[in-house]
């Protein structure tokens, strides 16, 4: 251990680095997590023998450059689907993307000393006390509160961007007993202290060392009597998901239309003796226009040349009592011209009445609209999906209620990357059965789809939900409310499930309550920080 410490003291800007690209191979599909922890107990070590909060910072943002690079790198590959762009472009907008990210670790670290400093100023110790044991863990401590609270932030800033959540590589590895109860975010923080105990161990800091591991072990161990939330007494329902394989390089070419169309046909139609269901399509399945109202011209080309028609098609694949629930775009008019577009989830049924409608609400920049478009246009830059209109978001979570075989079923809506978003996923005053997360993972190569099952996942032990996802090209699951996956269509396959609805819990804590839960968390933890030394001074 001595020999590593000295070699992270004599490089510790590209130590920190290469610890940050390290440690995003703890997530899917790679799922190496004790290397995760290892890293992070890495960057602890390294802030904890910073002599001030600048230098903290930097290592922290270096940390966090390899960190965001590494995890995010599936975004380069969107870009090979865009021809108006050149594909040596989507490895720039990584590592840009990755200068920016950094900024919350390198703010928790600097934070972590700065709440160190404070303490040991505030207490009467001298400088030497922050490298002792106290001082670190008092470091540790402050370092797990400020993690939760810039992933967090890093949730909303900017619109938001919180892929790959700390608590994401460790899905169906204990930590996640504690979903229910302080989130996403909470679970970083008990990540944190995971890591801090191994920085404290391999210092020989063994008292406090062995303190905080046993801290986070009982935390672990006692989520399971915490956590109790018992299943719903709710019927259950009869679903089909629907994978239909059509990439995202052929989805718009000559003729694929029809061909993805026949392939949500063939997986669609009734079994023998099937009872009515739920028929569940991807995200933009289809380019038709259900709405009535346009003015004629946007029906042309459709198969049935107007909204009643496309729907009549769909009625085709449906047996009586049957619902479909699928992506298909909306459009906005404003003095009868087109203005924008919405990214929508529709239902209807056998009879092909609408239902009801979902608008998208977290836009993807970039590639569903354009910032600052005035300074990007003449640039040559464009949005990833073709056309020339911008997407407009929709009001946020919402139920659907719909009837399946005479039982109301309510479904909890968020398309695609919405399902990232901590504590932002459920109407909380409409609790759903389910959230359905329709999604278009044929952008995201083969490192993205993975790592956006993980994150539905925790979605659906947060919230005490089962989730069910249909992409066009995988992964497309069904997920129970502990996160399981019951069932899944591998990557790059067509297919369908046929299944029954899993049943919700009882709301849990977190369902309740939300981010303030981990926020909460977050500042009992900050203000732990301050008692390692407080003590040590008492004692003197």
């Amino acid at each position: 251990m001595q020999k590593i410490s000295a070699l992270l003291h004599r490089f510790p800007r590209w130590s920190a680095m290469g610890a940050g690209a390290a440690s995003a191979y703890g997530f899917e599909p790679w799922g190496l997590w004790p290397l995760t922890l290892v890293c992070f107990a890495l960057l602890i070590h390294l802030i904890a023998h910073a002599q001030n909060t600048k230098r903290a910072f930097i290592l922290g943002w270096l940390f966090g450059v390899g960190h965001f690079t590494f995890g995010n790198q599936w975004i380069a590959v969107a870009f090979t689907f865009q021809a108006a762009m050149p594909i040596w472009l989507g490895y720039i907008a990584v590592l840009l993307l990755a200068l920016y990210l950094a900024v919350y670790p390198a703010l928790a670290a600097a934070g972590a000393v700065g709440i160190r400093q404070f303490a040991v100023k505030t207490f009467g110790h001298s400088r030497a006390d922050a490298g002792h044991g106290a001082g670190t863990l008092s470091l540790i401590l402050a370092f797990a509160g400020l993690w939760i609270i810039t992933e967090w932030l890093r949730s909303w800033v900017f619109s938001g961007y919180v892929w790959n959540p700390l608590a994401v590589g460790f899905v169906s590895h204990w930590f996640d007993l504690w979903l229910p109860t302080i989130g996403t975010y909470g679970v970083g923080g008990l990540i944190i202290l995971a890591s801090g105990a191994i920085a404290l161990l391999g210092n020989r800091r063994w008292t406090n060392g062995c303190v905080l591991a046993a801290i986070v072990g009982a935390a672990i161990l006692s989520s399971a009597k915490i956590n109790v939330a018992e299943p719903s007494l709710s019927g259950r329902t009869a679903v089909t998901i629907v994978q239909p394989n059509i990439s995202q390089a052929d989805k718009y070419a000559p003729g694929y239309d029809a061909l993805n169309f026949a392939k949500l046909a063939m997986h669609s139609r009734p079994l023998p003796g099937q009872a009515p269901r739920l028929i569940l399509w991807p995200e933009a399945a289809i380019p038709d226009y259900l709405e009535d109202g346009y003015p004629y011209r946007y029906y042309y080309g459709q198969p049935g040349q107007s909204a009643a028609g496309a729907r009549a098609r769909l009625t085709t694949l449906m047996a009586d009592g049957d619902v479909l629930v699928t992506g298909a775009n909306r459009l906005i008019f404003e003095k009868r011209q087109l203005v924008a577009a919405r990214n929508s989830v529709s239902a209807m049924d056998a009879f092909g009445r609408m239902l009801g409608h979902y608008d998208k609400a977290h836009l993807v920049p970039y590639g569903e609209y354009l910032p600052v478009p005035w300074l990007l246009k003449p640039l040559g830059l464009a949005r990833l999906v073709p056309g020339s209109l911008d997407f407009w978001p929709g009001p946020g979570a919402q139920t659907m209620t719909v009837t399946v075989d005479g039982k109301p079923v309510k479904i909890g809506m968020q398309v695609c990357y919405e399902m990232i978003f901590s504590g932002q996923t459920v109407d909380r005053n409409n609790r759903p059965d389910f959230i359905f997360n329709p999604s278009n993972d044929a952008w995201f190569g083969t490192i993205g789809p993975p790592q956006h099952l993980a994150q539905a996942r925790l979605r659906a032990i947060e919230e005490g939900l089962p989730v069910i996802r249909s992409t066009p090209t995988g992964i497309s699951a069904i997920i129970d409310a502990d996160g399981r996956i019951l069932k899944s269509l591998p990557l790059g396959s067509d297919g369908r499930i046929d299944a029954f609805l899993p049943r919700a819990k009882a709301p849990t804590f977190f369902a309740r309550f939300g981010n303030v839960i981990p926020l909460a968390f977050a500042g009992l933890l900050i203000l732990l920080a301050l008692l390692p030394l407080a003590q040590r001074r008492a004692s003197r």
